[in-house]
């Protein structure tokens, strides 16, 4: 079999395999080739930029031993480099100096095979690579649920969270009118359908305005605009969202259940992100722009979204209704200024 630069893809988890050697790049490929996606690679260089291309690898076997760039300094840029940090590398080397393979532990290795390898031995160490690479697949998936991927990263990389400040980003509280009244009236397994379906239409709708649901508490949803990244029209995408949300339960069908409705309020400004706790992690947000947004959804009507001023500076304005409240008493907030939001 001839090798080169090239790539075998019988399967769907991606090796790149990177050797001077054809005869070794060969035996390799024989070994892998059924099972996986296999690129293959000559130099460091060209290795760096497989490393770098869509399908990006799960795996990296990398030969230590090479003219030019040598595996530790291929392994060292890819350990620098954000998009490939996170890809394991298994070094092959015919070092067997105890301090060698030190070295390249020290470096961010996952494994070390020597040469002249055992063909059981070598294939059971891809394959335990590669599950636990797809292990932390479906970690990271289930905490994509919770986290913002910085979180995740930072996360999976130091098992910590530094706090950050977002300093610009809009707020969405949205709560059930009349909550504790329909949970008397109903049994628990229609109240959790209801929240169940409400909050995951809601999920589509933030998401489809670019933000994402934070948290519920009970009955309230909490929504974010511009948490994980900076989005410049963050007032105008949570606006957008809220009302999406009031158009979806007036759509919703009334039968014999609750009638629910709901009151929204928006508010921008900035806020503390970081992790609390340390077994059990909870991504939250604090400062007083929270508070505020709390109340301000308190001070709304049912089936109405209410925003503040600051709310109000940031938005565009195209095509919306927007009807001052004048001055209104927040609970420990004091006098703020509030508007009606609706769509023209």
């Amino acid at each position: 079999m001839s090798v080169g630069d090239r790539i075998f893809s019988p399967g769907e988890r991606t090796v790149l395999i990177v050797d001077d050697s054809p005869e070794s790049l060969t035996a390799m490929v024989e070994l892998l080739g059924d099972a996986y996606r296999v690129k293959v690679a000559k130099s460091g260089a060209k290795a760096l930029e497989l490393a770098a291309a869509l399908p990006q690898p799960d795996l990296i076997l990398l030969d230590v031993m090479m003219p030019g760039m040598d595996g530790y300094e291929v392994c060292r840029r890819l350990k620098d480099d954000a998009h490939t940090r996170d890809i394991p590398v298994i070094f092959l080397t015919s070092l067997n100096d105890p301090s060698d393979e030190a070295r390249g532990f020290e470096m961010g290795a996952a494994d070390y095979i020597a040469k002249p390898f055992e063909p059981v031995i070598f294939t059971a160490r891809v394959r335990t690579q590669l599950e636990l690479v797809q292990e932390r697949k479906r970690t990271r998936s289930l905490l994509s649920n919770f986290l913002p991927p910085r979180v995740i990263q930072e996360l999976m990389r130091t098992g910590t969270c530094k706090p950050e400040h977002v300093q610009e980003l809009s707020l969405l509280f949205c709560d059930l009118v009349g909550f504790t009244r329909i949970t008397e009236q109903i049994a628990k397994e229609e109240l959790l359908d209801g929240l169940s379906a409400m909050f995951s239409a809601f999920d589509a709708i933030m998401e489809e305005h670019g933000g994402r649901r934070l948290k519920t508490i009970g009955d309230a949803y909490v929504g974010v605009v511009g948490l994980d990244h900076h989005i410049a029209d963050h007032a105008d995408r949570a606006v957008g969202a809220a009302l999406d949300m009031i158009a979806h339960m007036r759509g919703l069908v009334k039968g014999t259940g609750p009638a629910w409705e709901v009151r929204i309020g928006v508010h921008s400004g900035s806020v503390i992100a970081g992790v609390v706790g340390e077994s059990r992690y909870q991504y939250d947000i604090f400062g007083d722009d929270v508070n505020i947004a709390a109340r301000v959804e308190a001070a709304s009507e049912p089936m109405r979204l209410t925003i503040t001023a600051a709310a109000r500076r940031r938005l565009s304005d195209q095509g919306l209704r927007i009807t001052p409240r004048g001055m209104v008493d927040l609970k420990g907030k004091g006098q703020r200024e509030l508007f009606f939001v609706e769509r023209g």
